[in-house]
């Protein structure tokens, strides 16, 4: 199917046209049309087919005209319906007003990347597909006519202005649309292209006119500038056409192109080979004055400055030095050729004559009124009315389309790979290194050249014959600015090498072993070898290739090892102060103050790994563990300790015992709490060789923690309870008791975890500790909803969210989010619910295993509902982004299982129930989660009431009720089986049955439930 709504709708089915009668028919199509393979929900048609007043029944009114529509469409399976809502199920291309924007798209790209050939045809084929008005509502009409506007602008850029009949199109289109001055620029510039200058000026100033008349404003830049060009009409300068396409920074040359008109001196600072010079003269090209290119860079002498610019001048052969009686200076003579004339003077690669270049500027920009200059540089000219223009990296999308452009012409057919945004990334999106890479894949492959950057001042060389010899090869282009720093500079840049991320000025100053680094840092700013990094505190970054240049002189000069472990050392410093505050209420302001180091961190614990001191890296680990664990990583966090652990030596207990626990708990994390017994018995040997009350109050925790994570509940509480009988300080004490509440939850006794998590908050809050805290009370909120306290829990869990956000950690908040959006149907009803779940479930930055946990209780809201299907759908998508989660605990498992035997039940397919409930049951049975098998008994209940065997069932809500340590009023099952089953037995017999199957010891409940299961 084919439709086109640029115009009267049509529509082709099979290569057939079809005729749909009927406005509102023609608009229920158009209106699918616009998001073609997309679900429009019915209130959005029904607002587009009755703009004005929307009847009673919009669902019913809605699905009458697609029935309607599917007739005249012979039925064609392209009109599809789906919850809430119908879809055109065709592809984007298959309706011209889509095609017309991937068109005008791709005819825009080929214009920016400078092939305006391509550019014309595409343009011209996306323009062809309009037939008249857009046949759908005046919103959308209005934004699709204003894409063609902007199509038919491009389309004229492209041709150029000597397009013939170029002229009459535009004074129609500037008569149809009069206050847009991108046309009215084309149509200035064409009439003066076409030597209609009289007509050029005075169409500038009508639009002028009206531009102050209509809406008080002056013309912009672009239309100014086609007015001076007009105006001036003065051919000259020496710019050269480029051999290569102009590739990205297409705001830059806008603003820069402003600039220049308004600021008589602009210089463009930035890093070597971050194309400066390219940007000045694309620039300069487009100038409505004369402008001139003066290439300093061979200049050896300052004083050789101002002939440099007289040469430049005399080449272009275009503004003649009077007659003069006597012989002046060559500054005089500059000063005399440019104060007559309007021109633009781009004084190209001053650093390494600065001083010169600042003082022939400011000579000149005093004598010539009319003159202007634009100079590049690697630091600033430093004199009064001077405008600074960084320069910095290329945005990752225009490096790629760079190095794309450049490896087409040694490698025809070259496709982008995710190797050559990794090209580009490595290479800091520096355009002349850039260019070379390019150069080097006419012998390699894009996987091949990103492996070998590591030694890029080797690889990248080759640049072009023609280029200034420092433009050859990427060590001449940082060797060229190097060479400008003295020598106690260049010691201070290597030293600071060192930084993997960013720095602040105290780091640098302890690393490169000076009392202030301040002069220092800024010279390299200046110099366009250092940045600085924009935030809360001014910070410092070197990009990569300069860093690895200043890498190799500090190994050259033998200082590497030496500057590396200052650097250790101080970050050392850093953690070990950091680390008792993140345990109380500074924690916020030691976390923001470590978050930026962690790259340094990472650092320091490379090199005292890589050069076996263990005191320091174990120490580094004791200090980083916490704050690591606090993070989103757990998987980063376990290599970084286990590369501590690897490193031999002697260590103190305590120490080897934090950095061990820590590794074991994020390596829990981050795969399956399957843990290697072997550590988990170092573990405790090492805790206990610490005498109590003394070293880490990590040290405190492990026997607890290790017993828990061994499902040991009895060992484990009475090692809470030994430890909290002594002296211990609070934050041990919430955590503690925090491991106590899990241990009782585990056992089934409800009652018990939440007085020990309740305990746990408190000694929480007496710190300020935030992280436990936020833990602690969403379990809390899970026992009150089990309660039936709805409105507490959800404030429990809203509160959790909200100490994990002051944290700034998002990994841990997922089940509280999911938890509370559950929670919300009993506060704030279904919908609620089932939106905020959707959110989450469609958030692209989810983790496989919370989409997974959202979806089931989607699941679980549908089938309650009554929508079976869909409550399948997303058991279905639950179960199978378990498999896409390194995260999935049996217990998890066991859980959606039981829905689904729910499900099955519903259904009335008892074998397919009993096998899953098989299958929950020996999921978590083993792992000893009593709450969970609860669940999985209630299920087993469900399954016996389905067979006929309603005291039976009802005696199993009674084991499920002991296992649980209480009913579950949050689970809906359970709440509708008591109901049921209470009606069917009566009050008394229901009660007696639950009361049995409550008494019952653990080992007969398992027994009673495991008959039913596997009875067939």
């Amino acid at each position: 199917m084919r439709v086109g709504i640029l115009g009267p709708l049509t529509v082709e089915v099979d290569g057939r046209a079809v005729d749909v009668g009927g406005a509102r028919l023609r608009t229920l199509l158009a209106r699918l049309a616009c998001e073609p393979g997309r679900l429009v929900p019915v209130e959005r048609l029904a607002g587009a087919l009755w703009p004005d007043a929307a009847p009673t029944d919009p669902a019913n009114a809605v699905q009458s005209l697609v029935s309607r529509l599917r007739k005249t469409l012979d039925g064609h399976p392209a009109l599809v319906s789906g919850a809430g809502g119908y879809r055109l199920d065709v592809p984007a291309d298959a309706v011209d007003a889509h095609r017309f924007e991937r068109l005008a798209g791709e005819g825009r790209r080929a214009l920016r990347d400078g092939d305006p050939a391509r550019a014309a045809a595409l343009l011209a084929e996306a323009l062809d597909l309009w037939r008249g008005t857009p046949d759908v509502d005046a919103a959308l009409a209005a934004r699709w006519q204003e894409l063609r506007l902007t199509a038919i602008e491009d389309h004229v850029e492209a041709a150029g202005p000597r397009a013939p009949g170029l002229v009459a199109r535009l004074r129609e289109l500037t008569a149809a649309h009069p206050l847009r001055e991108r046309l009215a620029a084309q149509l200035v510039t064409a009439l003066h292209a076409q030597g209609r200058r009289a007509e050029a000026l005075a169409a500038f100033e009508e639009c002028r006119h009206r531009l102050a008349d209509e809406l008080g404003v002056d013309p912009s830049p672009q239309l100014r500038q086609a007015h001076l060009l007009a105006l001036t009409d003065r051919p000259g300068g020496n710019l050269r056409t480029p051999l290569t396409s102009f590739v990205g920074r297409d705001e830059d040359v806008t603003r820069l192109a402003t600039q220049i008109l308004d600021r008589r001196l602009v210089t463009l600072v930035g890093p070597g080979g971050a194309g400066k010079t390219r940007l000045a003269t694309t620039v300069a090209a487009r100038d409505p004055h004369p402008a001139w290119l003066v290439e300093l860079a061979p200049v050896a002498e300052a004083a050789e400055v101002p002939a440099a610019v007289l040469r430049a001048l005399d080449g272009g052969g275009q503004l003649e030095a009077p007659q003069r009686t006597r012989r002046a200076d060559v500054t005089d003579r500059l000063a005399e050729i440019l104060a007559p004339a309007a021109a633009l003077l781009v004084l190209d690669n001053c650093e390494h004559v600065v001083d010169a270049a600042a003082r022939l500027s400011e000579d000149l920009l005093g004598r010539c009124p009319k003159l202007r200059i634009m100079a590049t540089s690697r630091e600033p000219l430093g004199i009064l009315g001077e405008t600074l223009f960084p320069v910095g990296p290329l945005d990752p999308q225009a490096a790629v389309r760079l190095l794309r452009d450049r490896a087409e012409a040694v490698r025809p057919g070259f496709e982008v790979t995710p190797a050559a945004a990794e090209i580009c990334r490595r290479l800091d999106g520096l355009p002349l290194a850039i260019e070379l890479a390019a150069a080097r894949l006419r012998s390699f492959t894009a996987e091949q050249l990103a492996a070998g950057l590591d030694d890029r001042f080797r690889l990248l060389t080759g640049g072009s014959r023609t280029a200034l010899p420092r433009h050859r090869t990427l060590h001449a282009v940082v060797a060229w600015s190097w060479d400008l720093l003295e020598q106690p500079e260049r010691d201070f840049g290597a030293a600071i090498a060192v930084f993997p991320g960013t720095f602040d000025a105290g780091a640098a100053a302890a690393v490169a072993g000076v009392p202030d680094a301040g002069p220092y840092l800024d010279l390299l700013v200046d110099r366009s070898l250092l940045q600085v990094v924009a935030g809360a505190t001014v910070r410092y970054r070197m990009l990569e290739t300069i860093r690895e240049f200043a890498l190799e002189e500090l190994l050259r000069a033998g200082r590497a090892g030496p500057v590396r472990s200052a650097h250790a050392a101080h970050y050392l410093a850093l953690a070990e102060r950091a680390e008792p505050h993140l345990r109380a209420a500074a924690q916020l302001d030691w976390l923001a103050r470590l978050r930026p180091e962690r790259a340094n961190l990472h650092a320091a614990v490379a090199h005292a790994c890589d050069s076996g001191d263990a005191a320091t890296a174990f120490r580094l680990g004791a200090a980083c563990g916490w704050f690591w664990t606090f993070e989103d990583n757990h998987a980063e966090a376990a290599g970084l300790l286990g590369r501590i652990l690897a490193v031999p030596g002697e260590v103190p207990p305590d120490v080897r015992t934090v950095v061990l626990a820590v590794y074991l708990i994020n390596s829990g994390f981050a795969g399956d709490f399957q843990f290697d017994d072997g550590l988990l018995r170092e573990v405790l040997r090492l805790a206990a060789e610490v005498p109590p009350g003394t070293g880490h109050p990590f040290v405190a925790l492990v026997e607890p923690v290790v017993l828990m994570f061994g499902d040991d509940g009895v060992r484990g509480a009475e090692s809470v309870r030994r430890r909290l009988a002594g002296p211990i300080e609070p934050w041990s004490r919430g955590m503690l008791l925090a491991i106590l509440g899990n241990l009782r939850e585990n056992d089934g006794d409800i009652a018990g975890m939440l007085a020990a998590h309740e305990a746990a908050a408190a000694a929480f809050r007496e710190v300020g500790e935030r992280w436990g805290l936020s833990i602690t009370l969403a379990s809390i909120a899970d026992a009150r909803s089990r309660r039936g306290d709805f409105a507490t829990a959800a404030a429990l869990f809203a509160e959790s969210i909200d100490l994990h956000h002051q944290l700034g950690v998002r990994d841990g908040e997922a089940y509280q989010r999911i938890r509370l959006a559950a929670v919300r149907r009993h506060t704030d009803g279904l919908d609620a619910a089932r939106a905020e779940l959707r959110r989450f479930a469609e958030d692209p930055a989810a983790l496989p295993r919370d989409v997974s946990h959202a979806m089931l209780e989607l699941g679980q809201l549908a089938r309650h509902a009554g929508d079976l299907d869909e409550a399948e759908r997303c058991y279905l998508q639950a179960w199978r982004r378990q498999a896409e989660s390194p995260l999935v605990a049996p217990q998890y498992r066991a859980l959606v299982q039981v829905a689904r035997a729910q499900l099955d039940l519903r259904r009335d397919d008892l074998p397919a129930a009993r096998q899953r409930l098989a299958d929950a049951l020996e999921l978590a049975v083993p792992v000893r989660d009593m709450p969970v098998v609860g669940q999985v008994a209630i299920g087993v209940a469900a399954l016996a009431a389905a067979r006929g065997a309603p005291g039976t069932a009802a005696e199993i809500l009674g084991v499920a009720r002991g296992l649980a340590g209480g009913d579950d009023l949050s689970n809906a099952d359970l709440v509708a089986q008591a109901a049921a089953l209470r009606d069917e037995l009566g009050a008394a017999g229901f009660d007696e049955a639950v009361r049995r199957g409550a008494a019952l010891d653990r080992a007969a409940a398992l027994t009673l439930v495991q008959a039913q299961v596997l009875r067939r």
